[in-house]
């Protein structure tokens, strides 16, 4: 009897070892906010998998992409092109229906610039309902420094029924900023462009298109640049090294959060790694300072004192 039980508890070990290794080998869906390269290698062919790639220059995508990669235009197909605004519930169903995105896919979004644009992607993916969305670790500059495959390549994909059930809560809009900068909420706002914009000394980045005829930042606003959440090799920095970063700046998950840039996109990427990186309650503000810049009458700080010169 004592065998017996012996050669039973080893064989319950066996079995949790190896339920464990398979753990780690597939995350199960909706536990981790990112993929390795690595993982995505050997799920290129996996059909509850869909990758999508989504980049700031559009070009990109035609002179190489993942093998099997669906491509989306940030300006067309994430935006409603005429309104200032993400894409209808209408028109978000047909681009996922488009890329074979079901209710139980797993949707990958990787892209140029550390990822810029795809955590864009990502977080409207999060407010239209769909349940397992993941960053591809690095995206585009680590995958090719791997020098993994790229192809020219369309891959045809079959096309799925997907539907809005309802709008997620991860968007704030100037009301709620402005609720914060006159006192009726605790949330803490977070200016993630770079000092030179925070302080007012640019009103953007060179060579953007999207301006705001006043320079600075939204009063109170805590100035945490977006890149400082990314490694050399364009991956999200370890769990600690973000929670340091983020508290050293005040910023410890105790009030909610409030992100904004410019258009919405860089802050899109502060947003994936506070909310599904750290946990914390996150909106975007989406609006960013391209409307709160040119909102009449609110106040704003500007160190820098520069005045918009109307060129």
């Amino acid at each position: 009897m004592r065998i017996a039980t012996k050669f039973y508890k080893r064989g319950v070990a066996v079995a949790a070892a190896l339920g464990a290794a398979l753990v780690l080998a597939l995350p199960a869906a909706g536990a981790e906010p990112t993929v390795t390269t690595e993982w995505l290698s050997k799920n290129l062919d996996n059909v509850k998998v869909r990758v999508v790639e989504v980049s700031v220059d559009p070009g990109v995508y035609e002179r190489g992409h993942i093998p099997g990669a669906q491509n989306v235009a940030w300006h067309t197909d994430l935006v409603d092109t005429v309104r200032r605004d993400i894409a209808t519930p209408e028109a978000f169903e047909k681009l996922a229906a488009r890329l074979g995105i079901a209710a139980d896919t797993t949707v990958v979004l990787y892209g140029d610039n550390n990822n810029w644009f795809a955590a864009w992607g990502a977080w409207v993916f999060e407010m239209y309902g769909v349940k397992d969305v993941r960053l591809l670790d690095g995206g585009r500059k680590k995958w090719e420094a791997e020098k993994r495959p790229l192809d020219t390549r369309v891959t045809a994909v079959p096309a799925t029924t997907f539907k809005v059930a309802g709008v997620a809560s991860k968007r704030a809009r100037l009301k709620d900023v402005l609720d914060v900068v006159e006192g009726r909420s605790n949330a803490v706002i977070v200016d993630i462009r770079s000092p030179d914009e925070f302080n007012g000394k640019v009103f953007a980045p060179a060579g953007v298109q999207e301006l705001a005829i006043r320079a600075g930042h939204v009063p109170g606003a805590k100035n945490v640049p977006w890149g400082r959440a990314v490694a050399e090799d364009g991956s999200i920095k370890p769990v600690e090294e973000l929670r340091k970063l983020y508290a050293d700046a005040g910023i410890d998950g105790s009030k909610p959060i409030i992100v904004y840039c410019r258009i919405g996109e860089r802050s899109s990427h502060t947003y994936f790694v506070l909310s599904r990186v750290l946990g914390y309650d996150v909106k975007n503000y989406d609006g960013s300072w391209t409307e709160y810049g040119n909102a009449v009458g609110v106040p704003i700080v500007n160190v820098a004192g520069t005045v918009w010169g109307g060129k």
